[in-house]
């Protein structure tokens, strides 16, 4: 079984994949969405409205947007059992964040196709309820999708220079440990002993000579 070697892959892979489901979330919109149109005739003229995308499209648009960063997650969490996964994983990032906005201008022009009167299906000739000219929308789905494509090559590229920064100061700039002090050398002979205690002599009947002190009688003497 493959020994786990760090947890730090998996950690940045869900944390950039949060702004990478947003930028897949508005460029799965741009690429999928489009209204229920209805047509008839009426007076030998053809006519036609549009009204709200169906809720399998919603649905489609959701499952498609779920898929770029469910596959980051996958790889970070493959690359916590590789070497050097903390890059494989941002690199990863990197080229996940690119594939989703691979088609965007293209899939710009096909939504605002789809949408001729605008994503609030209301056309330009009644200003009163109006929101969205036709393309405002999908303008600001572009910028959005690609805003969020920065910040996830952002977080990505900031993320390994902030490892790589942190190994060369661990390998290059650490402290150093004092060197180890020599064991002091020892000689043949019999090593000093200190006493810690002196005995009190002064009235001891062992040590008389030479040295003052008042004399005992025993018994019996």
């Amino acid at each position: 079984m493959p020994r786990l070697r760090s947890r730090a892959p998996a950690a940045i892979a869900a944390f950039t994949a949060i702004p990478l489901f947003f930028s897949a979330l508005m460029a799965a919109s741009l690429a999928l969405e489009k209204p229920r149109v209805v047509q008839w005739t009426s007076g030998g003229h053809l006519k036609t409205t549009w009204h709200d995308p169906s809720s399998a499209t919603e649905v489609r648009i959701w499952l498609w947007a779920l898929v770029p960063p469910m596959l980051l997650v996958l790889a970070g969490f493959a690359a916590s059992f590789v070497p050097y996964g903390f890059y494989v994983v941002c690199g990863a990032a990197i080229v996940d964040a690119l594939a989703v906005t691979h088609r965007l201008d293209r899939w710009t022009a096909h939504h605002t196709a789809r949408f001729p009167n605008g994503v609030d299906l209301i056309p330009a000739s009644n200003p009163g309820s109006n929101k969205f000219d036709p393309g405002q929308w999908e303008g600001m789905a572009q910028s959005t999708s690609l805003s969020l494509e920065h910040w996830t090559i952002g977080i990505a590229v900031g993320a390994a220079l902030v490892s790589v920064a942190l190994v060369v100061r661990r390998r290059w700039f650490a402290r150093r440990p004092p060197a180890p002090i020599p064991p002091t050398a020892t000689t043949g002979g019999a090593p000093a002993i200190t006493p810690l205690l002196e005995l009190e002599t002064a009235d001891s009947d062992l040590v008389r000579g030479g040295r003052p002190g008042p004399s005992r009688s025993r018994p019996g003497r």
